[in-house]
């Protein structure tokens, strides 16, 4: 549909470098190694028109009807 999408966080927060000293490691947060598997981040910024916001939730309404 060439909307645009990304990954906002690859890693879950504890597996980031920057809290490589917390000392929880892979497994020890699941429901957030989960959601950084399965989460992508879409388009959100001031100048996104009418249009291109009814496309995208049309586009997410369109593929939700498709799961089971």
């Amino acid at each position: 549909r060439g909307i645009g999408t990304d990954i906002h966080y690859p890693l879950p927060l504890q597996q980031q470098p920057v809290f490589a000293g917390c000392r929880v490691g892979q497994g020890g947060t699941p429901q957030a190694e989960k959601a950084a598997r399965e989460i992508i981040s879409l388009p959100m910024y001031p100048s996104l028109t009418r249009e291109q916001i009814e496309a995208t939730a049309g586009a997410i309404r369109e593929w939700h009807a498709t799961l089971p």
